[in-house]
Order: structure tokens, then C-alpha cells, then sequence
């Protein structure tokens, strides 16, 4: 399969609605974890439990390939289906932490970051026949989202 032919489009500046997409994500994710190490600490957990500590620099990395990944995408084909799909997973992606870590949801949690999950493996196939760059981007960020189901259900589990 081959890639889509690019579009003309103005080349950075297309950049800055995604960069502010996973920005607003980012800090909506941020007011729902501040102050919370000490819960995540206390609470049940398995023994492949990252620090909390590590959560932010994996994200910022995360994030700014999600960016990335949107922009090369709306550059060859503007406004699509694929995006729709990424902005609804970007959407759930937001909404995580405040259901996590805000409400103590534990098993709605779980919900969110599996429909999350689906979307984004949806989103991957989505973009590869326009842009394997884009698709490509995007399976850090499903692996970590996998880790990270498989850790909310284990406390969920636990806890």
C-alpha cells in the first residue's frame, strides 16, 4: 500500500492546533494528578508499578508525538475521518486522569483507557495508508496506553 499524495498546506503553522490539542489534554491530565503521588503511592499496586515520577517525562514525549502524528496526517489530507478518531481518543485520553485520580473511579477508568485503547490501535490503521510516519508515531503511545490498562486494572483489582 502506498502513501496518500501530500496536499499543500501551510507547513508549521498547521503544527499549533495539534500541538495545543495535546496541550489542553496534557493540563487537563495535570490538574487531575497534582498532588496526587502520595495516593498513587498508597494505594494497592502491583510490583511493575512505575514510580510516579516517571509518569510526566514518558507523557511529554508521548504527547509531542501525538502532535506530530495529527499534523503529518491533516497535511496530506486536511480534515478527515482519521482525525475524527484521533480527536475523539485524544478526547478520552484527557478524560482518564480526572476519572482516575480525581473521582477515584478505578473501573470507569478502565473503561475509558480501553475504548482509549481501541481508538488509538483504529487511529494507527486509520493513518498508515496516509502517512506511516503518522502511524508509526502513534505505537509508543499504544504500547504505554497498554501498559498503563494493564496497570489500572490491576488496581482496580486491588483496590
Amino acid at each position: 500500500m502506498t502513501t496518500a499524495p501530500a496536499v499543500h498546506r501551510p507547513s508549521w503553522w498547521g503544527l499549533l492546533p495539534f500541538a495545543a490539542a495535546v496541550a489542553a489534554a496534557a493540563l487537563i491530565g495535570g490538574l487531575g494528578v497534582a498532588g496526587t503521588a502520595a495516593e498513587y503511592q498508597n494505594l494497592d499496586q502491583p510490583s511493575w508499578a512505575p514510580p510516579s515520577w516517571l509518569f510526566g517525562p514518558v507523557w511529554t514525549i508521548l504527547y509531542a508525538m501525538i502532535a506530530v502524528a495529527g499534523w503529518l496526517v491533516w497535511r496530506r489530507t486536511g480534515w478527515n475521518r482519521a482525525l475524527t478518531v484521533y480527536a475523539v481518543q485524544l478526547v478520552l485520553n484527557a478524560l482518564w486522569t480526572p476519572i482516575f485520580f480525581g473521582f477515584g473511579q478505578y473501573g470507569l477508568a478502565l473503561v475509558d483507557i480501553v475504548a482509549m485503547w481501541l481508538l488509538i490501535g483504529a487511529t494507527i490503521f486509520l493513518f498508515r495508508p496516509i502517512s506511516r510516519a503518522a502511524a508509526w508515531l502513534l505505537v509508543p503511545y499504544w504500547a504505554w496506553v497498554t501498559f498503563a490498562t494493564a496497570l489500572n486494572a490491576a488496581i482496580w483489582s486491588a483496590n
